[in-house]
C-alpha cells in the first residue's frame, strides 16, 4: 500500500498535458456563489446536501444497480487530467477514461472556453428545415480529415446508440435507392454491443440487453459467432493468431438466406463492453472481402476505438479495412458534450441524395440536437488538442508499455485470461459465472477504495486510460489491481 501511495504522490505532483495542479484545482472549485445564501456552490457542495436516502431517489441511474448504489453512494464531484475527485477531495486515478471516452484527460480548458464562447454567440440552431450554422460544417470537415479516404460524409447524432440506428437506416435507404429493395436483413455478432435503441439491440449480441425485449426486436437479424475462444486465444497479446476463419460464417449465412436479402454486416472491430475481445489476425479483412463479393455493406462500430484508441484515428486504418459506414462517438469531443456521428462513403450519400425528388429531404431522419453548436465547438477544440499534442501517436507509443504491464498480472491466482490492444485491456477471472461476475464487481469496489477506477463487465475488469497517461500511472493501475487481488 505504501508503494501505491508513493506512486500516487509522484504522478499527481507533475501535471500531465492540460492538467492543473491540485492547488489550482482546489481554487477553481471556489468560483461559484449561491446568490441567495452566499455559499460556495460546487459539485462537492451538492454531494454534501445529499444527506438523506430520499435525496437519491429521483434519478433513475442507467446501467446501475440503483438499490445497491443508494446503500453506498460513490459520488464524483470534480475531475482534472488523469484524476476524478470525490466530495472529500480524494483523488481517483481514471483507468477507464470515463467510459472509454475522455481521451485527452479531464478538465481541458480549451474545450471549456470554446463551448463558453460558442454558447455566448449562438446557443442553439436547428439543422432541419433548410437551416444550418457554420460550426456544423467545420466540425464535419475536421472529422472527415481523420476518416479513411472516401468516408467523408458526416451525419451528426447525440450518442452512439443514435448513430448505430442512423447507420442501419442509411444502409437500408441506400439499397432501396438502388432498387435493391429485398435487402432488409442485418448480420450482427454475438457478444457485440451496439447501443440500447431497438436497432442496436437487435444487431447487438449481449443477452442482458435483449432479454426483456425479444418480441420487439427487428426481424431478419442473424448473428455471427463471437471471435473469442479461451482455449485457443488465452493470454494473447494483441490480435490472436487463431480465429480469422470465423469470418467465413458470413459466407454460410449468405448460402442460407441469399445475398440479395442482406443489407449489411455490423461489427465492433474490438468488442469492448463484453470484455475487450480483440479480433483474430486477418478476421476483419476476410469479413470485408466476403461482404464486397456479395454487395453487402460493412458497418464498423468505432464508438470505442475511434479517435486514437489504437494509435490511429480509427481502427479501420489500424487493421487495414475499408468500411462503408463508420459509427463514432465518445472521443469525438473528449466526451464533454453528448455527440456522435456516422461517416458514410460518398457513394452512399450520393446515391440517396440523387434518388430523391427536388426540394425534398433525401433522408427522412435526424435529431433536434444533431450538430448542436456547443457540441461542434467542443469537437473542434478536442480535435485541435489531439493534433497539437500528438495524442493518437502517444496512445500508440504507450501501447507496448501498457501491454507488458497488464500481462505482468498473468499467474496471479484467479486470473483466467488477459487481453489487450492499443490502450485497451481486460483481465478475466475464473470460477463459475455468478461468482466471477461478483468478483469483478468487488474488484471494482476495492480498486475505487484504493484510488483507482476500473470498469467491471461480466467476469472481467477493463482498463482504457486517457492518452495522456504516464508510465508511472500505468504502473499504479497494475500495482493497485495486484494488491486488490491479494485481498481475496
Amino acid at each position: 500500500m505504501e508503494r501505491e501511495i508513493d506512486k500516487l504522490n509522484e504522478v499527481m505532483s507533475t501535471p500531465s498535458s492540460g492538467e492543473r495542479s491540485r492547488d489550482d484545482l482546489a481554487g477553481s472549485r471556489s468560483s461559484e456563489l449561491d446568490r441567495e445564501s452566499g455559499e460556495v456552490v460546487t459539485a462537492s457542495t451538492h454531494a454534501g446536501r445529499l444527506s438523506r436516502p430520499q435525496d437519491l431517489d429521483k434519478f433513475w441511474m442507467p446501467f446501475t444497480a440503483n438499490r445497491d448504489f443508494r446503500k453506498q453512494p460513490r459520488l464524483i464531484t470534480a475531475a482534472e487530467g488523469m484524476y476524478y475527485f470525490t466530495a472529500n477531495g480524494d483523488g481517483i486515478l481514471d483507468g477507464t477514461a470515463g467510459l472509454w471516452c475522455v481521451n485527452a484527460g479531464h478538465g481541458r480548458r480549451e474545450i471549456v472556453q470554446a463551448v463558453h464562447e460558442q454558447m455566448m454567440e449562438l446557443d442553439y440552431a436547428p439543422s432541419f428545415l433548410q437551416l444550418g450554422h457554420p460550426l456544423a460544417f467545420s466540425a464535419a470537415n475536421k472529422v472527415a480529415e481523420l476518416t479513411p479516404p472516401g468516408l467523408d460524409r458526416i451525419f451528426f447524432t447525440n450518442s452512439g446508440s443514435e448513430a448505430i440506428d442512423t447507420a442501419l437506416k442509411m444502409a437500408i435507404c441506400y439499397h432501396h435507392c438502388r432498387g435493391d429493395t429485398q435487402r432488409f436483413r442485418f448480420i450482427g455478432r454475438e457478444r457485440s454491443y451496439h447501443g440500447v435503441n431497438f436497432g442496436g439491440m437487435s444487431v447487438g449480441g449481449i443477452a442482458n440487453n435483449r432479454a426483456k425485449f425479444h418480441a420487439n426486436l427487428m426481424p431478419g437479424v442473424q448473428h455471427l459467432r463471437a471471435t473469442y475462444d479461451y482455449e485457443k486465444q488465452r493470454f494473447s497479446r494483441g490480435e490472436p493468431e487463431w480465429g480469422g476463419e470465423l469470418a467465413d460464417e458470413l459466407e454460410q449465412l449468405v448460402d442460407v438466406h441469399g445475398a440479395h436479402t442482406i443489407a449489411a454486416v455490423i461489427v465492433e472491430p474490438v468488442a469492448g463492453s463484453t470484455g475487450v475481445l480483440v479480433p483474430p489476425r486477418g478476421y476483419l479483412r476476410r469479413l470485408e472481402r466476403i461482404a464486397r463479393t456479395h454487395g453487402i455493406l460493412l458497418i464498423l462500430d468505432e464508438v470505442i476505438t475511434g479517435f486514437g484508441r489504437l494509435g490511429t484515428p480509427f481502427s479501420a486504418q489500424y487493421f487495414g479495412v475499408s468500411a462503408d459506414l463508420i459509427v463514432m462517438g465518445k472521443g469525438i469531443n473528449n466526451a464533454s458534450i453528448p455527440m456522435a456521428a456516422v461517416a458514410a462513403k460518398n457513394e452512399i450519400y450520393q446515391t440517396i441524395v440523387d434518388a430523391a425528388p427536388a426540394n425534398t429531404p433525401e433522408f427522412f431522419h435526424g435529431y433536434t440536437f444533431s450538430a448542436h453548436p456547443a457540441a461542434c465547438a467542443a469537437s473542434l477544440a478536442a480535435q485541435e488538442i489531439y493534433a497539437r499534442e500528438g495524442l493518437f501517436q502517444k496512445a500508440g507509443a504507450m501501447a507496448g508499455y501498457f501491454e507488458e504491464a497488464i500481462h505482468s498480472l498473468e499467474g496471479i491466482k484467479g486470473i483466467k485470461d488477459i487481453r489487450n490492444i492499443g490502450l485497451l485491456g481486460a483481465i478475466e477471472f475464473e470460477s463459475n459465472r455468478s461468482a466471477n461476475e461478483e468478483m469483478a464487481l468487488e474488484i471494482h469496489y476495492r480498486c475505487f477504495a484504493r484510488g483507482l477506477l476500473v470498469r467491471h463487465t461480466g467476469s472481467s475488469v477493463t482498463l482504457s486510460p486517457p492518452f495522456i497517461v504516464k508510465e508511472a500511472e500505468v504502473d499504479l493501475m497494475i500495482d493497485t489491481i495486484a494488491a486488490v487481488l491479494k485481498t481475496f
